[in-house]
Order: C-alpha cells, then sequence, then structure tokens
C-alpha cells in the first residue's frame, strides 16, 4: 500500500507516523512544498524574538527521524493536478506519482489584499522561515513597522515584533482587535491594553495604497538591507507611505501583511473531490472520493457545538484530524468526535479566550461580567440550559471548564440561571453538573491540580 501525503506540516507528519506505527510495511511518501525539514509556523514568533533558533521550529529534532522511520519527505514541491480516476498526482516538477491512499493536508497561505504597492519591496508576510529570515534582519529596534491585521495570527505576530523593540502600529478593518473571536467589549479591551504597550491600534481602518518615491533617500531598514548585504533581493525598501482609509497616512520601513489566511486547495479543481470553505471531510476525515482524505487548515470538518462544518485552523484541531485520517488510511475504524472552535491567545500579557459559538445563537440568552479597572471581562453564551460559548479577558481561572462546558455541551438545568447571576460559578456548575453526566473534559484535569 502507497500512503501520500500532501503537506509537511503537523498533521503531515502525525498522519506519516500514525501510518507506520500501524502498517510497518507500506510505503509512506510526505510531499513538502518548501525546501526546509518539516516545521511549525506557530514556532515563528519565537523565532523572531530569539526563544528558540531555527532548528527549534522544526518538528522533529533527532537527525535521520524520517529514514529511520522508511518514510519519504520531498521537499520544494506541490501537487499540481490530483487525478482521483488514475490514482496520480502531478507534481510541479513535472513528475506523476501514484497512490493507493492520500491524505491532502496541504495547509493554508496568506491571503493577500489587492492593495496598490503590496507586491512591492518591504512587504513581507510572516507565515514561513523564508518570511521570518526577512523580517528579523529588517525588523530592528526603531524601525517604523506597520502591520495589516489584528486576528489571532495577527496578535501573535504583533507580540514578537513589539518585543523586537519597533515603533510598531497596527491597522485593523474590523471595528475591534480579533474581531472573529472577540466580541466588542472584549475586543476593545486588549485595543486599549495593546495602547498602553506602546502600540498604535487602528481599528475601522483599512490600508488603501502603499506608496514609495523611487528616488527617495533610503529609509532605516534600507539602509540596514544595504549593511547586510540584502539589497539586490528587492525585499528592502526607502521609507513608505501608507494610506488609509479614513484619510491618514503613516510612515513605515516595513509592512506586515497578516490579514488572514486561505486553503491551499486550487490543485483540487475539476478532480472530483468536493471542496466549499476547505476539502469536505466526513467523520472519518475522508472526502467524498473512497481513499482520499483531508486534515489541518484545509480540511472542512464538522463542529458538533455550532452544527455546521467549519475549517479550524488551529494545531490541536489538525493533530486529532490527523490521526484519526491515518488510521482510517490503514483500515482502523476512527472517527473525529468534532471540532470545536477553540482559541487562547496571550497579547502582550493579556490572556483572552474564545470558545464555541462566542456570538451566541438565535433564542439564545448570555450573562456578562466586565470590570475595567481589572481588565477582566466574562461572556457566556447559552442555548436552553447548554453553554454553547463563551469569551473571556484577563481571566485565567478555570480555562478548562469554560472549554469543557462547551465542548461537552453539558446540561446545566438550575445551573444555568445561577451562571446567568453569577458567570464567576462556572467550577461549581461544572461539578454539580458535568460530571453527574459523565463528561471528561480539561476541567477534570484542572480540578485535580
Amino acid at each position: 500500500m502507497h500512503h501520500v501525503i500532501l503537506g509537511a506540516g503537523p498533521a503531515g507528519v502525525i498522519a506519516a507516523e500514525t501510518i507506520r506505527k500501524h502498517a510497518p510495511h507500506d510505503t509512506i511518501t510526505v510531499i513538502g512544498d518548501e525546501n526546509e525539514a518539516p516545521y511549525s509556523r506557530m514556532a515563528i514568533p519565537y523565532l523572531l524574538i530569539g526563544k528558540v533558533g531555527e532548528p527549534g521550529t522544526h518538528l522533529r529534532h533527532t537527525p535521520g527521524h524520517f529514514a529511520a522511520l522508511n518514510i519519504t519527505v520531498l521537499r520544494g514541491v506541490r501537487a499540481k493536478v490530483l487525478n482521483a480516476d488514475q490514482r496520480t498526482l502531478e507534481l510541479s516538477d513535472g513528475n506523476i506519482l501514484g497512490f493507493d491512499k492520500l491524505l491532502i493536508a496541504t495547509g493554508s497561505s496568506p491571503a493577500t489584499p489587492p492593495i496598490p504597492g503590496i507586491d512591492g519591496p518591504g512587504v513581507h508576510s510572516c507565515w514561513t522561515l523564508a518570511d521570518a529570515r526577512a523580517i528579523a534582519r529588517l525588523a530592528q529596534p526603531g524601525a517604523k513597522v506597520l502591520q495589516m491585521g489584528a486576528g489571532f495570527i495577527g496578535c501573535i505576530i504583533m507580540e514578537a515584533l513589539q518585543q523586537r523593540g519597533v515603533d510598531l502600529s497596527v491597522v485593523e478593518m474590523g471595528d475591534r482587535m480579533v474581531p472573529r473571536m472577540m466580541g466588542p467589549t472584549a475586543g476593545g479591551m486588549i485595543k486599549d491594553w495593546c495602547g498602553k504597550k506602546g502600540v498604535k491600534v487602528y481599528t475601522g481602518a483599512r490600508v488603501e495604497s502603499i506608496e514609495r518615491d523611487s528616488g527617495a533617500e533610503p529609509g532605516l531598514l534600507g539602509k540596514i538591507a544595504e549593511m547586510v548585504g540584502i539589497g539586490s533581493t528587492g525585499k528592502a525598501s526607502g521609507t513608505m507611505r501608507v494610506r488609509l482609509s479614513t484619510g491618514e497616512q503613516l510612515e513605515a520601513d516595513l509592512v506586515i501583511s497578516a490579514t488572514g489566511v486561505k486553503p491551499n486547495i486550487g490543485f483540487l479543481e475539476n478532480s472530483g473531490v468536493r471542496c466549499l470553505v476547505g476539502v469536505l471531510t466526513d467523520e472519518t476525515l475522508q472526502t467524498n472520493v473512497p481513499g482520499i482524505y483531508a486534515a489541518g487548515d484545509c480540511a472542512e470538518a464538522f463542529d458538533k457545538v455550532s452544527g455546521k462544518t467549519i475549517v479550524s485552523a488551529i494545531q490541536p484541531n489538525a493533530a486529532e484530524q490527523a490521526r484519526v485520517a491515518a488510521l482510517n488510511m490503514v483500515g482502523q475504524k476512527a472517527e473525529l468526535k468534532g471540532v470545536t472552535q477553540i482559541n487562547v491567545l496571550d497579547t502582550l500579557g493579556m490572556i483572552s479566550t474564545s470558545f464555541g459559538n462566542w456570538e451566541g445563537v438565535p433564542g439564545g440568552e448570555h450573562a456578562e461580567l466586565t470590570d475595567p479597572t481589572s481588565g477582566r471581562h466574562l461572556s457566556l453564551q447559552f442555548k436552553d440550559d447548554v453553554m454553547v460559548g463563551c469569551n473571556s479577558v484577563g481571566w485565567t481561572d478555570h480555562v478548562g471548564v469554560m472549554r469543557g462546558l462547551v465542548e461537552g455541551q453539558v446540561r446545566l438545568g438550575e445551573w444555568k440561571d445561577k451562571l446567568m447571576h453569577d458567570p464567576t460559578r462556572m467550577m461549581d456548575a461544572y461539578l454539580a453538573s458535568a460530571q453527574g453526566q459523565g463528561h471528561w473534559s480539561g476541567a477534570a484535569d484542572e480540578r485535580r491540580r
């Protein structure tokens, strides 16, 4: 049996290792589109602030790890065309690769907005190791850096940039920070916190153009680039003028684009594999084509809380999807229990969380508690007597309980009304309700601690 895995990120690596564990004699080929050892994008901010070196971003650190497992890793190539009927892949290097079982774990790529000047020098995404190398050379103390986007990924990048000592501005088109994770009160509190930490945040604004003067004196980053010998790459520039939709104009030596990502599924056009936002899968992570599976940032799987299929681009979900897909690829029946929208974010020291349907559901109720003085906010969303979502800012108590109540769809009974009156009593509600219904969650570990 030949298993081909498209993607050398966390999902691809976990799937390959799971297959090898249960099928010691099968052939496994992993295809990565970068000329890098398999690595985690989530480690890139830690690379930028110097907490890890490049080897620290690698998913496996033992020399010869994949060779020892008899897993072939192809680097610097990608799938161009999938022929599901013939069970073949046309690769970017012109080779044709056959397979028996296929896992699509191609991840996602930055969604670059159509802004005049965005393709010119001085503008980078922060998505690959190559991006990180360029940013590390250019984001020197005092450099004027403008970041587009203040979503979940954007906030992680923002923290790394702030710790490098740059003069940082962040532009977010939403009316608040982290708009897909936080409500107005929570997002506003995070914005205020960032301002106190020296980051200028412009919400309700978008970048309309990035302008350069071809004959202008090089800016700070241009001079740095000349000194380190990267001026000929075309990635350095003089100071740029960034025009906002609000009419404001900001100067920038470096622009970071962090405006979201999109699944890498373009090669599946006309393949017969059904895609919506991502590659649509069933509870076994199989697509509509037998023997072809998907996992990770490109997969669209069922979210048991919302009752809809979603692309959940977070690493814990990717890891579990990869494990379930791999088991089914080797003939061991396994099902995904569901995908829940789970986010825990540290923004310059302020912890915020978002679980499930944090915006609420039609006909639902919600309880909210805000203490601006202490910078704490808690919002709980209910459907009948089930907590279907929650938001918190500056609230680090019982995060496992919040997640457990949402994921477990625990029926709270009379405790729902008690939480409506006092949202802080979540641990009491868990002990009284969840355990009696046989639910397991992160709350159990939290209680044992």
